[in-house]
């Protein structure tokens, strides 16, 4: 589904190279890990794959159901199916919750060629989706994020994922700065989101979010490649060994 071959990307300022050579196949159905210290790249790939600016793709592609999503503005590539939570989501006062989703939505399914959906069948969706993530209702009437904790903020990307309901989703640092109960039901929420014609990429440091939400496959990231891959129990040597016995190993 998720197709990224030799990815090298610099920083456009600075002329720095931070991804050098990312290979990195996610398959539909299936949950990818990153896991990495600081630096690594982690999160340089996943704005890459969103298409934020300030980033130069030198060599390398990265396409999704086969199409070529680095050629492709961030609203084509979230109508192709491409969706991202952010690790420090904005707040953007004056543009409410459920306008912003609304239109979301329909712009997606516009460039998509279906029918827009009304306000009646709507709210009723969004309503029911933030009854199972426990999002209050006076909640989805403020502007985007103004005012919400982190727990909030991170239900809030995940309620946006479930009325989306993109094929390939990119989780970057759900778990920062989130207690356990609030990390609970946003892996709760995502866990329900997974099925056979969806796939996720999850970037995380630690595995008490993977505790919650187990992945198919573990990378480990470092110095701006995929150092090593296996299953979840990879996850669980870098909690007891660290990063370093990883690298010593790889060199």
């Amino acid at each position: 589904m998720l197709d990224i071959k030799n990815l090298k990307v610099s920083l456009e300022e600075e002329d720095k190279e931070i991804l050098k050579g990312v290979d990195l196949s996610v398959e539909a159905g299936k949950v990818h890990a990153i896991m990495g210290p600081n630096g690594s790249g982690k999160s340089t790939l996943s704005y890459v794959l969103a298409g934020r600016d300030g980033y130069d793709v030198t060599e390398g592609s990265a396409t999704l159901d086969g199409q070529d999503i680095l050629s492709m503005e961030p609203e084509e590539r979230a109508a192709a199916g491409l969706f991202m939570a952010f690790q420090y989501p904005v707040e953007i006062p004056g543009v409410g919750n459920m306008t912003f989703m609304r239109t979301a939505l329909n712009a997606q399914r516009k460039a998509r060629g279906e029918e827009e959906m009304n306000a009646s069948d709507f709210l009723k969706l969004v309503r029911e989706k933030a009854k199972d993530l426990q999002i209050d209702p006076e909640m989805l009437k403020r502007p985007i994020n103004t005012g919400f904790s982190g727990g909030e903020k991170k239900r809030n990307e995940v309620l946006q994922m479930s009325v989306l309901q993109p094929r390939m989703c990119i989780l970057d640092e759900t778990d920062s700065g989130l207690d356990v109960d609030a990390m609970k039901l946003v892996a709760k929420g995502v866990n329900a989101l997974r099925e056979q014609n969806r796939g996720f990429l999850v970037i995380t440091h630690y595995q008490r979010l993977l505790n919650h939400i187990e992945p198919d496959v573990v990378h480990i990231m470092a110095e701006g490649r995929i150092v090593k891959t296996g299953g979840p129990e990879l996850a669980l040597q870098v909690e007891e060994e660290g990063y370093e016995h990883i690298k010593a190993e790889m060199a």
